[in-house]
């Protein structure tokens, strides 16, 4: 039954608490709940924060209240609704604008991101960096990523050895071996950082992880004094890019022309920031979530080992299944429309329940079950859909097929190392587990 405008205004808020450990283990539950009320009901968000602000980035992208879409027709037609803006300023007069609270230096750029700006500068911007994401791109990436998989693998190995272990009862943490390192990595060689560089900016790309991880005053002037510096790097790689340029993105970022078309010096860093941000804990997740998921359906493992080519299905099934991103935060409505019989008033926050959309008995047989022999499973909204779609979504595709195959290849005997029940999911709306202790 369709819900009415009345019955989405008078109904009681649910509240998500996703600082509660407890939230994401059970946030399907909820979802099917809230999908059981109608396509869209009412939420409030707790990030166990209330009261306070950090004023980063983050913080931004969620109100505190939003009208909540959780079925799949519905979440498609919404991300497809070019009368939603995704930047928080976009009604604002311009008296408001000039009151509003002013963005600190170190996070300007965050505000030139794609995640953040509407047309006709995210229709620019995208046009100008997309060339750098083709899947015929990422395919040409695949033996490096290959390399950079194996280059860890083997240092997970040598470091068993070095602890007197053998296989196969090795122990490998995957978080920290394989699915935090990997990405990192990889985002470094696309974007062309020197090798001889990649320590140093190592806690600089930490930082920019961080950076909504509470409200620490010590922490978040870290953060900000390690964006500061970041930043100082970026500019001056930008500027021996353009003097000396490689085959890499930066390169073609500080040096692309198109149509009297150019990225200023803040949106290139709002790219590379973005890449590190968006593209590193996609993949990071998806490793993790995709291992942990094959590890407790036997008989899904063994379908992998006997047919690795099915690496491609465990990638868009794992999207499907357990999502790196549950749900995107915002989208504003630029004027009074309707979502399934539901008033929107202009001004309101509107979420969109990927995870939900995902599991929509409606559009997915038995969504519940992980079955990486699901034909459709590719008609998952996890990268999510419109001209926000992510834009590293090819990438994180070759790369969770890499790291899927490698692993079952090299590890015939891979097994979780605690019971399946002790493993925990991260405190965020972001879906992935903190850590996954293996056997191999």
């Amino acid at each position: 039954m369709a819900t009415t405008a009345k019955d989405t205004k008078t109904r009681e808020i649910v509240e998500l608490n996703f600082a509660n450990p407890d939230f994401m283990a059970t946030a399907y539950d909820t979802y099917a709940e809230l999908r059981e009320q109608g396509p869209v009901t009412r939420i409030r968000f707790n990030s166990g924060q209330e009261g306070e602000e950090t004023g980063t980035p983050r913080d931004r992208l969620r109100p505190s209240e939003a009208f909540f879409v959780t079925q799949y027709d519905e979440v498609i037609a919404t991300l497809l609704d070019d009368r939603f803006s995704v930047d928080p300023k976009s009604l604002m007069t311009p008296e408001q604008r000039e009151q509003a609270p002013e963005t600190p230096e170190e996070f300007r750029p965050f505000t030139r991101s794609l995640l953040g700006i509407d047309p006709p500068d995210h229709t620019r911007i995208r046009k100008l960096v997309q060339p750098s994401f083709t899947g015929r791109g990422m395919e040409a990436l695949r033996p490096g990523i290959q390399a950079v998989v194996d280059e860890l693998l083997d240092r997970a190995e040598q470091q068993a050895a070095a602890r007197g272990e053998n296989a196969p009862n090795r122990t490998m943490e995957l978080i920290e071996a394989l699915a935090y390192p990997f990405p990192v990595a990889v985002i470094g060689d696309m974007l062309g950082i020197p090798r001889e560089d990649r320590q140093q900016i190592r806690g600089w790309t930490q930082n920019l992880l961080r950076i909504d991880r509470g409200n620490d005053p010590a922490q978040q002037e870290e953060v900000r004094a390690g964006l500061r510096d970041f930043t100082a790097y970026l500019t001056g790689l930008f500027a021996r890019k353009r003097v000396e340029p490689t085959d890499d993105m930066i390169s073609r970022m500080v040096l692309i022309e198109e149509d009297d078309e150019v990225l200023n010096e803040e949106e290139m860093l709002a790219t590379v920031f973005l890449m590190y941000l968006a593209g590193h804990v996609t993949t990071v997740n998806l490793v993790g979530n995709g291992v942990v998921a094959l590890l407790t359906h036997p008989e899904e493992l063994a379908k992998l080992q006997a047919d690795p080519s099915l690496a491609k299905n465990v990638v868009e099934e794992t999207l499907r299944y357990w999502g790196p991103v549950d749900f995107i935060a915002r989208r504003i409505a630029t004027e009074n429309l309707e979502i399934a019989d539901t008033d929107i008033a202009r001004g309101d926050h509107v979420t969109v329940g990927l995870g939900a959309a995902n599991r929509d008995p409606e559009r997915f047989t038995d969504p519940d079950t992980f079955d990486i022999n699901r034909e459709d499973a590719n008609r998952h909204v996890a990268f999510g859909r419109g001209i926000h779609v992510c834009l590293g979504a090819p990438l994180a595709r070759v790369e969770g097929q890499v790291a899927f195959e490698t692993l079952i290849r090299r590890y015939p005997d891979l097994r979780l190392a605690i019971p399946a029940d002790e493993l925990q999911w991260g405190r965020s709306f972001l879906r992935g587990f903190g850590q996954v202790p293996l056997l191999f």
